[in-house]
């Protein structure tokens, strides 16, 4: 039989799967490293075993003691499937921007959850830095990881990340790109590789609100860059020990904006359902398209994956609260343009009522705008007709004029069909649209609900 002993083992060993709609106007040949296969689905699953693995060895970690740490959620899932397995407890803190589904994530596989606020400094007390670092030392028999600082975690991609995408890519491979947050992925793969292959190119993604970019080219902490951002797992306000910078060759920042609407595109034009940083990675890769050649070969690893974030950048109602979403507004003209093959069917004044019966039979409408003399002066629907007729038949030979209602109102194209449902009521059951041409088409109240549906 062919089984794995526990979930651990199956760690790592991720596929390498090729981008081919969403890297269209990239040379390169692009790959993707999906870290969603890890048991955690993310590739925080690698450093949080090898943490442990090596807290265990050195005796900083004994059992049945309390694990803490302070994540953004895809580190505390990898913590908590290890400690499931040996037995630890596990205390994870969160900061507020966090997804809801990381969270119920983390409490559903035994941890302790704690949130803490997003926009405060990171020595402040109340910042997830600080509030992790206080629960360990009032927590008897508990080791705080510290992911930021701690060596195993670059050690854990040195080991298998880098490794793999080597064997993968049978050493061809000429840039990695990757999401820098800790740092501990970009500093281990970006170590194998340029060990195997100096010139090998690692490119760090970084957002809007992080101290990485301006950090790596003057070597200035500019306080004035840090500021609250919305992107999930990159980035940072402060410089962990695990991101090394001489091993970064580039970094390009992406905005909240484009992770989001990048990640959305991964879902719905490769099929990878992938998080946000993987929006981030991909949009930045595009942004240096230019700096690639055809025969070169990327792999852009995706951390996580996007059953995280289906409350935030997968809901529509999330991403147009943002102003996230390039929602196209439908107008009078979209609507026109629909049956702009079709002349105007109107009525002169002096016609009778029972013309206008055979010219709604005929062209299958309910509504006709009512001219004289070149203008439009009044309207005709079916009801009114109907109501008419009804009172008095002998007003089928009478002139239109005498039943007629008020005109329809006139719109231009540019009408958006908020201001048109305004205007269409249970009095007014159409407007004219007036193009440029000087021409006039009809937008009813089926045309109107046709365009809402």
């Amino acid at each position: 039989m062919k089984f794995y002993n526990n979930i651990l083992e199956t760690i790592g060993n991720t596929p390498l799967v090729r981008l081919n709609v969403v890297t269209k106007e990239i040379k390169a040949t692009v790959l993707a490293k999906i870290e969603t296969t890890n048991p955690g689905n993310s590739v925080k699953d690698r450093m949080a075993l090898q943490m442990i693995d090596d807290a265990e060895a050195d005796g900083r970690l004994k059992p049945g003691w309390t694990i803490i740490e302070g994540t953004s959620g895809n580190t505390g899932m990898g913590l908590a499937l290890v400690a499931v397995i040996r037995g630890y407890k596990l205390i994870c803190v969160l900061s507020d921007k966090q997804s809801k589904e990381k969270m119920d994530i983390l409490r559903a596989v035994g941890a302790e959850v704690h949130v803490c606020p997003t926009n405060v400094a990171p020595d402040d007390p109340r910042s997830y830095y600080s509030v992790s670092k206080r629960l360990a030392d009032e927590t008897p028999n508990s080791w705080y990881v510290n992911q930021y600082d701690n060596p195993s975690n670059t050690k854990a991609h040195y080991l298998s990340t880098g490794p793999e995408i080597w064997e993968q890519t049978e050493g061809k491979i000429t840039h990695f790109v990757s999401g820098v947050g800790t740092g501990g992925t970009i500093s281990g793969v970006g170590k194998y590789l340029k060990e195997k292959n100096p010139n090998i190119q690692t490119w760090g993604i970084d957002t809007y609100g992080s101290v990485f970019k301006k950090y790596h080219e003057t070597g200035i902490f500019d306080e004035n860059e840090v500021y609250p951002y919305i992107t999930e797992g990159i980035g940072e306000d402060i410089l962990p020990k695990n991101v090394d910078f001489s091993l970064i060759d580039k970094f390009e920042k992406v905005t909240d904006k484009d992770a989001a609407v990048w990640q959305r595109k991964l879902a719905k034009e490769e099929g990878i359902f992938v998080g946000n940083s993987a929006g981030s990675a991909i949009k930045g890769l595009l942004q240096l398209k230019d700096e690639l050649k055809e025969d070169d070969v990327v792999v852009v690893l995706f951390h996580d994956h996007g059953s995280r974030y289906v409350g935030k950048m997968f809901n529509d109602d999330w991403m147009r609260e943002r102003g996230f979403l390039d929602e196209k507004i439908m107008t009078a003209g979209d609507i026109v343009a629909k049956h702009g093959d079709f002349p105007l069917v109107s009525l002169v004044g002096e016609e009778l009522v029972s013309h206008a019966i055979e010219r709604m039979t005929k062209h299958y409408i309910s509504q006709i705008p009512v001219m004289m003399d070149g203008k439009f002066v009044g309207s005709l629907d079916d009801s009114k007709v109907y109501q008419s007729l009804v009172e008095q038949p002998e007003l089928r030979d009478t002139p239109v004029s005498s039943i007629m209602q008020d005109p329809f109102p006139i719109v231009k194209p540019e009408t958006t069909i908020e201001e048109l449902s305004k205007l269409i009521n249970k009095e007014t059951t159409a407007v004219l649209v007036e193009l440029a041409d000087g021409k006039h088409h009809i937008v009813t109240r089926h045309d109107l609900i046709a365009a809402i549906a």
